[in-house]
């Protein structure tokens, strides 16, 4: 395997986590005795430019196939969050109803749908049509496309440019990551503003969160490698914050190279710091992340079956990628997990890939009173535990697994 980003072998692992099939290939009932394509779960990282990254087993247009089941309005604390940041980015930089705002993976127009409120001029890309039919039925003008330099020029064509160009969890779904970042820069105008959320590598690692591992995370960015692609490109980084989601995420600020509006801020560097002393550019610090993998996995499972030698009822919350990662690297299957409940209508009635348990809604939770409630998604487990509060009639309790086990 050579690097997406410099070419350079590849031959350092990260870590392996067994196969499974892509995290959003649900499953109906009539599918569950037929084959499923499963692929390797191995990540590695580059010698040269430290960048984290899975090969492309999974081929990109597969996966984000016109059947794409993830929905990003279906998480409240998530539409806060794209609230809260339309707000913070039209305070900060003037934003207005002259302004041009794109979207690269706007999904269900979950985020645009403020910039809209607000009479900014909105456009969408998105790949998945069944999301992108959503932000269309909202009035949120899309292209049903996935972006990269071909995309681009034809935007540039139709003299179509952005004051903002935003991308939230994209930039980590990429395959060619050249070919997607090189396309930025033509269609941000002179003084245009660049924004790009991702998990942030080095709380991966600091919190053992190997579950935010799939194949539609083709790249695990830190700081240290983004800012190497971004120059690569003629793009510079000048900004970034540490925010929250997603169990701790950056949220970088960038512009052309040559505009000299935006001074770097001391945060670059100070985060970047952090990052080398942490030993972001140290193969040697790599290579210690596997055995975390397999810790939490023997301490997980050890609670499953003690859970069930106890004839305890477990279930689980939150059909998400997380979850079928970590349910197929452990090798938990309705034995152990009953049935995991979701609020997407997209998830109810079908089945976890590869370990097929089946995902039911949310009224099965109190015919069934389970004992203990296994929380997938752990980055939202203050939303889920607020909103099943009701399971403490009967003394249920919630459980994370990540990064240890954890009754709450």
């Amino acid at each position: 395997m050579n690097c997406r980003f410099c070419n350079n072998k590849v031959v350092n692992d990260f870590a392996d986590l067994g196969f499974s099939p892509p995290s959003n290939s649900f499953l109906g009932k009539e599918q569950l005795n037929q084959s499923e394509t499963f692929y390797p779960l191995k990540v590695q990282v580059c010698n040269s430019c430290f960048l984290v990254q899975v090969d492309e087993y999974a081929k990109h247009d597969e996966i984000f196939d016109k059947d794409y089941i993830y929905f990003s309005s279906y998480s409240s604390s998530w539409l806060e969050h794209a609230r809260n940041y339309t707000d913070m980015m039209i305070k900060r930089f003037n934003f207005n109803h002259e302004s041009n705002v794109f979207e690269i993976a706007s999904n269900d127009g979950y985020l645009l749908q403020y910039f809209k409120e607000k009479n900014i001029n909105v456009l969408g890309i998105e790949p998945t049509s069944n999301t992108a039919d959503v932000a269309i039925s909202k009035g949120i003008e899309t292209l049903v496309r996935f972006f990269g330099k071909k995309l681009a020029l034809e935007l540039q064509k139709n003299n179509r440019y952005a004051d903002l160009i935003l991308g939230n969890n994209v930039l980590a779904h990429v395959p060619d990551i050249n070919d997607f970042v090189s396309g930025l820069p033509l269609v941000l105008k002179k003084e245009g503003i660049i924004t790009f959320e991702f998990p942030h590598l080095m709380e991966l690692m600091l919190n053992n969160q190997f579950d935010t591992i799939y194949h539609e995370h083709f790249s695990y960015l830190s700081l240290f490698s983004v800012q190497i692609i971004f120059k690569k490109h003629n793009l510079k980084i000048f900004d970034v914050d540490q925010i929250k989601t997603h169990g701790g995420s950056l949220r970088i600020y960038a512009t052309h190279s040559n505009n000299s509006e935006h001074s770097i801020s001391s945060n670059v560097s100070i985060l970047l710091n952090e990052e080398l002393k942490f030993g972001l550019n140290s193969i040697k610090k790599y290579n210690t992340f596997q055995k975390f993998t397999e810790l939490v996995k023997d301490n997980f499972l050890s609670f499953l079956l003690k859970a069930k030698r106890d004839d305890k009822k477990v279930i689980g919350y939150g059909a998400a990628a997380k979850g079928v990662t970590l349910l197929n690297f452990c090798g938990v299957r309705k034995d152990l997990i009953q049935f995991i409940v979701d609020k997407s209508p997209h998830k109810i009635d079908k089945y976890i890939p590869g370990v097929h348990i089946p995902v039911l809604s949310e009224k099965e939770i109190s015919n069934y009173k389970p004992d203990y409630i296994v929380i997938l998604p752990w980055n939202i487990k203050d939303e889920i535990i607020q909103q099943l509060k009701y399971v403490r009639d009967w003394n249920c309790k919630f459980v994370v697994a990540i990064p240890k086990i954890k009754i709450l």
